[in-house]
């Protein structure tokens, strides 16, 4: 039984997921830096939830853990992998919502190369034994990543996949799967993870991470607990500031720009994200007076051009891809706190008509994220949001 869990028929020894686009490969990454105190900032109802399910000895096997981006749902969601996946994790450290960091446990999480920890993403096609889901666009999770990660299967091109859900526990404990933006799950994907939400091997747990949560089939949603996520309260925000070690004077600007997301907040300064506001967000006020910017939409594929080189330059191994992904969620996030502030004042000032302007070009933005996951011309895309941005 123990080498049927390290194996697949297909896949040959399990290997540990890829990197995410700027970071390091799992066998170069430095040694992760533990901090004392909480986990989780400003979740203490989601954690406290978590907490007492694990702590009961009945822990439910499936869970939604549902709200905006940036607050915590996969934190929280490799934490109780933590807590379910270490023989050593205590009542105490359960109670604290904080597994130990210094077990054998917790040093094969930090390395991520634990064989019962299975996180699940879009991104893990660039790493798939299929070269159909190699060489595609990343857009969703498709039923043949689930089989070939999950639940088993024949996929497209005839490979058999054995399922790592219903395989034994590599060290005889528990099993962890975590989907990373469940709602890309297509509708088969979804359909075919029904029965393994229902009725799992005794000790798996499956947590389903999405902002999202009303794109996953009403079938999906009934079959799980839900724990809800929210923004978090500037003194929750101060508390990360003081984590991420961000000088007092960046942190107006960044409370602002992360409206209660410490990962966007993390991501904003990470990646110089200000330098980016304070270039784009006058030239967005131009055309909201009725001046058109010829050259704004090649500026803007420009910097998610030049975002996307850097990354990879940084990390060779990191996919351009997602690196240019990022970089358009980064362009997003510039632009949707400039519409959330218009938002703010027209409502303040009871501008009804701007108020109604601010709410469209909100529109737009959405329309624009759509079209990229749709794999729409990214050139072509930006010239259309500059277009009716300014014929607004």
């Amino acid at each position: 039984m123990a080498k049927r869990a390290t194996t697949s028929a297909a896949k040959g020894p399990v290997r540990a997921p890829r990197a995410r686009v700027g970071e390091q490969p799992p066998a170069e990454r430095a040694k992760p830096v533990h901090h004392e105190g909480p986990v989780l900032f400003g979740q203490d109802a989601a954690a406290a939830a978590l907490s007492r399910a694990i702590r009961s000895g009945h822990m439910h096997h499936a869970w939604i853990l549902h709200g905006p981006v940036g607050v915590g749902k996969c934190t929280a969601a490799m934490e109780c992998a933590r807590l379910l996946l270490d023989p050593d994790a205590t009542a105490a450290h359960i109670d604290a919502f904080k597994a130990p960091r210094d077990t054998r446990t917790g040093e094969l999480i930090d390395a991520g190369s634990h064989p019962d920890l299975h996180l699940i993403s879009k991104e893990r096609a660039e790493d798939s034994s299929i070269k159909e889901l190699r060489d595609r666009k990343q857009t969703n999770i498709p039923l043949d990543l689930l089989r070939e990660l999950m639940i088993g299967g024949v996929v497209g091109d005839g490979k058999s996949f054995d399922s790592p859900v219903w395989r034994g526990a590599y060290f005889g404990h528990n099993k962890v799967f975590i989907i990373d933006e469940a709602e890309l799950l297509d509708p088969y994907g979804q359909n075919a993870l029904l029965k393994t939400l229902e009725e799992p091997p005794a000790g798996t747990y499956i947590f389903l991470v999405t902002t999202l949560e009303e794109r996953l089939l009403p079938t999906i949603r009934s079959r799980c607990q839900r724990v809800a996520f929210r923004t978090l309260d500037a003194r929750a925000m101060d508390a990360c500031f003081d984590r991420l070690a961000i000088p007092t004077e960046e942190r107006g600007w960044l409370s602002r720009f992360a409206d209660g997301a410490p990962g966007t907040a993390e991501l904003a300064h990470k990646h110089g994200l200000k330098a980016w506001s304070d270039e784009l967000l006058p030239r967005f006020a131009t055309l909201e007076r009725g001046q058109f910017d010829a050259g704004l939409a090649d500026r803007l594929a420009e910097l998610v051009g030049d975002f996307a080189e850097r990354v990879v330059k940084e990390n060779p191994k990191a996919s351009k891809e997602a690196a240019n992904r990022l970089g358009v969620r980064c362009l997003l996030l510039s632009v949707g706190a400039h519409v959330r502030e218009t938002i703010a004042r027209a409502a303040a000032g009871d501008d009804a008509e701007a108020l109604a302007h601010a709410v469209r070009r909100a529109g737009l933005i959405a329309t624009l994220e759509g079209e990229i996951r749709a794999n729409v011309n990214l050139k072509h895309a930006l010239a259309d949001l500059v277009a009716q941005w300014g014929a607004l």
